[in-house]
């Protein structure tokens, strides 16, 4: 019979975080949450999963990054945007062309049908938001954006 494991004391060296009030966990939760919900409206109807979406998202605000700036510009793992590009490429929504001056960097923009699904889903997803912000007053959504803008000016 397995052993139960008892919680570490409060005091312990390695004592559980408490999840509840770590800030990360309480980030991370809060994006899946939105990002999911705008997801569930997406999905089904595209198949476009979120990772896809944000690479689409991504080139339809900055045409003509490579799949480097793609990752650096969504935070997204390498390997991840690599997956979803090749997947977008695949389905006809992106096109990756290759530089004037560097033949060994790909260019990426949305195509005709990759416009098409962006311009379907960017106001499925600004609505979202509105409904999520609409929870908190004027000052209250200020201060969130300065939060933000504070948290993310030197990459957290």
């Amino acid at each position: 019979m397995p052993a139960k494991h008892k919680p570490a004391p409060a005091t312990a060296e390695h004592a559980p975080l408490q999840l509840e009030h770590f800030l990360p966990y309480r980030l991370s939760i809060l994006s899946n949450t939105v990002s999911q919900a705008i997801a569930d409206d997406y999905q089904s109807r595209f198949d476009l999963p979120v990772t896809e979406w944000r690479v689409m998202a991504v080139l339809g605000r900055y045409a003509g990054l490579s799949a480097r700036e793609v990752a650096e510009r969504t935070a997204m793992d390498k390997v991840a945007v690599s997956r979803a590009l090749a997947r977008l490429v695949e389905a006809g929504r992106v096109d990756r062309a290759v530089h004037d001056n560097d033949k060994r960097r790909s260019v990426l923009s949305l195509t005709d049908a990759g416009w098409a699904v962006h311009n379907e889903v960017a106001p499925m997803a600004r609505a979202r938001e509105r409904e999520v912000l609409a929870k908190l007053d004027a000052e209250e959504r200020a201060w969130l954006t300065r939060i933000l803008d504070k948290l993310l000016a030197n990459g957290g």
